[in-house]
Parts: C-alpha cells; sequence; structure tokens
C-alpha cells in the first residue's frame, strides 16, 4: 500500500516567474531605492497554498519553511524550485523560527502550545503547554533571541476560528507575550496585550516588536473587531526585561500579522495590499504590493538578501541589491 501514499512533492524543480502586470516598488525615500530597486521583480516560487504564514529561513538546511495553516501542512522550499511537504498534518502550525542550533521551533493553534521540531516528517515535541497552571491559549508567532530565548506571541485566535485550530474557552484572562528559557524551562510573562501577533527582533536584540491585531477579530463570526492594527517597540534589557514601551506605526489597510527586521533596522511589515517598510526613526520607506494579502515574511537566501513573502495562496520572493 506504500505506493498509494504521496509522494510529498507540490512543486518539481525549475525557475520561478516574475508576477505578470505587477505595478513594482513603490519609493517614498530615496535610502529605500538604494536597497531595493523599483524594478525589481516580484518572483512567483510557489502557488497553491490556502493560507500561507510563518516563513523562516533555515541555513542548515539551506531552505525557506513556512506553514499552510488551514491545510495542516508544513511545507520547504530549496533553491531549486521545488516545494515539499516536511510534516503532513499538523496541528495547525502557524509562526516558525530556528534556534542557534538549527533545529525548528513553532506556534501551534491546535494543540495550543510552542513545540520543537525533529527530523522531517516526525511530531514535533510540545515545550511550552501551559502557564502558572492554566493552558495558553493559541500561539500565533515565535521568535528567537540572540540569547537563544525563545519569545512567543498568545492571542485567542486559533481557539476561536474553525478553520485555524479548534473551539475552546480561554483559560487565561490575558492576552500576552512570553519568554521561554529552554535552558532552565522558565517561562516568563513579559507584556499584554488586546491580541498580540507577529513579533521580530532587532540584529542585536536590544528592541523588540510586537503587533496587536484585535481589528482582524471582526473576521470571526459572533465577534467585533478591536481597534489594534498596530506594532509597538519595547527596549530589551540583558536579562530579558522590557521597557519603554512605545507606538510604532500603524498598517492603513488591514494589520500588520507579521513582520521581520533587517540588518538597517528597518521594519518590513505585512498589510492587506503588500509589504511596507519603515525606518528604525518612524519614516515610510516604501511599499512592495502583493497580489492578494501579505501575512508574514522574512530574510534568507544564501546571502541573506532575499525577502520572501507568504501572501495568502502565493509564496512570493524579491531580492534586494544592498
Amino acid at each position: 500500500m506504500s505506493d498509494l501514499l504521496p509522494t510529498g512533492l507540490l512543486r518539481r524543480p525549475g525557475p520561478p516567474r516574475p508576477l505578470p502586470d505587477w505595478r513594482g516598488v513603490q519609493v517614498d525615500d530615496p535610502r529605500f531605492a538604494v536597497v531595493l530597486s523599483p524594478d525589481a521583480p516580484l518572483l512567483v516560487l510557489h502557488e497553491g497554498t490556502v493560507h500561507g504564514e510563518g516563513p523562516a529561513w533555515q541555513p542548515g538546511k539551506g531552505r525557506l519553511v513556512w506553514s499552510d495553516v488551514p491545510n495542516r501542512r508544513l511545507l520547504g522550499w530549496y533553491p531549486d524550485g521545488r516545494v515539499e511537504v516536511l510534516i503532513e498534518g499538523t496541528w495547525f502550525m502557524n509562526g516558525n523560527a530556528v534556534l542557534p542550533d538549527g533545529t525548528l521551533v513553532h506556534a501551534e493553534h491546535g494543540r495550543r502550545c510552542i513545540s520543537r521540531g525533529g527530523r522531517d516528517g516526525t511530531e514535533p515535541e510540545p515545550i511550552v503547554t501551559h502557564f502558572e497552571g492554566r493552558r495558553i491559549n493559541s500561539p500565533n508567532d515565535v521568535a528567537v533571541a540572540p540569547d537563544g530565548s525563545i519569545w512567543f506571541t498568545d492571542p485567542i485566535f486559533g481557539i476561536v476560528m474553525p478553520n485555524q485550530g479548534a473551539l475552546a474557552e480561554p483559560e487565561l484572562d490575558h492576552r500576552s507575550v512570553y519568554r521561554f528559557d529552554p535552558a532552565s524551562g522558565e517561562l516568563a510573562r513579559k507584556a499584554d496585550f488586546e491580541q498580540p501577533n507577529g513579533l521580530a527582533f532587532t540584529a542585536d536584540g536590544a528592541t523588540l516588536y510586537v503587533s496587536d491585531t484585535s481589528l482582524s477579530l471582526g473576521e470571526v463570526p459572533g465577534f467585533e473587531p478591536g481597534s489594534k492594527h498596530e506594532i509597538v517597540a519595547f527596549d530589551v534589557g540583558g536579562d530579558g526585561t522590557l521597557s519603554n514601551r512605545r507606538f510604532f506605526c500603524h498598517t492603513d489597510h488591514g494589520y500588520p500579522d507579521g513582520f521581520a527586521v533587517d540588518a538597517r533596522g528597518w521594519v518590513w511589515t505585512s498589510a492587506a495590499d503588500g509589504v511596507h517598510v519603515w525606518s528604525a526613526d518612524r519614516r515610510k520607506l516604501g511599499f512592495v504590493p502583493t497580489p492578494m494579502t501579505a501575512s508574514n515574511l522574512t530574510f534568507g537566501g544564501a546571502d541573506g538578501r532575499r525577502l520572501f513573502i507568504a501572501a495568502t495562496t502565493y509564496l512570493l520572493a524579491i531580492d534586494l541589491s544592498a
């Protein structure tokens, strides 16, 4: 019967294709044109996900991993163009990140946990499931700080949206950002939000950005939309303490689901109409329009200058020149 099983191959090796009829990059600041040419093509690496999310570059494997949340798949894209199913039947994985040793960590809606991956095709091991004796809500996004600690957001989306997890009553009365120390097993609640979503560190780990997307609750039957569609910033102390909470930016179209911070400290954030780019001093630099809602993005590739964008059914990429 083994010959009846699918191969796991979703795209054969081959070059990407430029997105047709794409209007190009919008430049709002001269600095942006140096980094990303207005004429750079937007490449289609894969098409066919239901809701692509959580892209993460895994250097040791030389590949991009990302989630197709409702399809319950973890996918892998390789530089030769092929796309494979890495894990079939996930528990609604959303965000993914890479530990210093190359191991993957995942935010899972279905099992309501942070898990640590094993080999391809094997079920990851849950490493965070409860806070102070109560089940966490539905971890959405996960990031690894320069010191190796695992940070994650814990909104309720995965327990109120049946296509993103399974319905359940929250056991906690807060929606928070947490820090988990893999060495000690300590889990610390660091900050509260209406509905925390994406998070990312600057390269030096001194600043943490977190998005609050309570506005998106309006997409859930029976729920009223919240007011938040913004990114806030924190200073991060050497011991992981957060301070100086401050507004950073908001999106005019949709909400900043996931985002990435480059080596310059620029914040590249998803939105309903594409990817918006802001400098660390909160100046709007430019915009990369996408054909569908962009949910999350990351930098990767051999030189780290390829921007990968998960945009609903698409995995897209655009190459920076600096």
